[in-house]
């Protein structure tokens, strides 16, 4: 490429890169941007991580009813097998999910770590409820074995 070429290519970039700005076209960002794109993370973590893991991705399974079998496989995977046992009287005898201690679904969920002792530790659950204007709360209080990070244990609270 001659040196008059070059001249011509970078001279007729420029024009169409004012022409662009101009016109209002929008620029990729870059990586100064003040902005990062939305991102989740997640590690093996403290026992409240995997109750707040379970809690995530079992009012998604019982929002999203066309799951088939993905709530109680979650419950195989994160519950304790005794837990299970009771949870299944408490729903006979209540006509309610055991794991939420409702008949309905809530829209929120946060989960806050407590105190650990004897081999296990407790999680306070928080299920909000209602419109964003008007929430709700309901608390429970969730037991995990220590050595398995398994929940062993759900209660409501006061």
């Amino acid at each position: 490429m001659s040196r008059t070429s070059r001249s011509r290519a970078v001279v007729g970039a420029f024009a169409g890169a004012a022409v662009l700005a101009a016109a209002g076209a929008s620029m990729p960002a870059f990586a100064g941007s003040p902005a990062p794109p939305p991102a989740r993370a997640g590690a093996n973590g403290p026992a409240y991580d995997r109750v707040a893991d379970f809690y995530g991705a079992y009012i998604d399974a019982v929002t999203d009813q066309g799951t088939g079998r993905l709530g109680p496989q979650l419950r195989a995977f994160y519950l304790t097998s005794g837990l299970r046992t009771r949870l299944a009287g408490w729903e006979g005898r209540e006509h309610a999910d055991g794991v939420l201690r409702a008949q309905d679904v809530p829209r929120a969920w946060k989960v806050t770590a407590g105190d650990s002792g004897a081999g296990h530790t407790w999680s306070t659950v928080r299920l909000t409820w209602g419109s964003a204007q008007h929430p709700t709360y309901t608390y429970l209080t969730v037991q995990s074995d220590l050595s398995t990070k398994k929940i062993s244990d759900i209660r409501q609270k006061g």
